[in-house]
């Protein structure tokens, strides 16, 4: 059964309406993934412990108007399997949507140079469950 323009051309002003608010880094399947929280983590190690100071003084208060909260901090890693990394962060966003919208936000803009700086990183946001009520 052919499809009529009109439907195609529905579709793909529902995609485009769905992707459009979303950062151009920013893979299309996240703009079909159901709601819930996202997580963004940081696995890192700190190189310059003084350098990473105004990181670190700074940062809570760039994703906490994006509803973002610390979930891990730090603390210790007990690896099961592969090495492990040496710190863990996770900040928990109510959506991909704000999580993106936080790491690319001035604020944060003007954070990520001294991480960049002060530690070797490796940085992604995952799309959580939504919770049960």
């Amino acid at each position: 059964m052919p499809i009529s323009k009109h439907l195609l051309a529905g579709a793909m002003l529902g995609i485009t309406a769905l992707a459009a608010p979303l950062p151009q880094h920013v893979h299309a399947q996240t703009a079909s993934v159901a709601a819930g929280p996202a997580i963004y983590v940081s696995e890192f190690e700190v190189t310059d412990p003084e350098g990473m100071k105004p990181y670190s003084a700074r940062v809570e208060a760039s994703f906490a108007p994006f509803g973002g909260r610390y979930i891990v901090r730090g603390g210790a890693v007990v690896s099961q399997e592969g090495a492990p990394s040496k710190r863990i962060v996770m900040i928990e966003f109510p959506s991909m949507e704000r999580a993106l919208a936080w790491y690319d936000s001035p604020a944060y803009a003007e954070l990520k140079p001294i991480r960049h700086k002060a530690a070797a990183s490796r940085v992604y946001t995952v799309q959580g469950t939504a919770r049960m009520p």
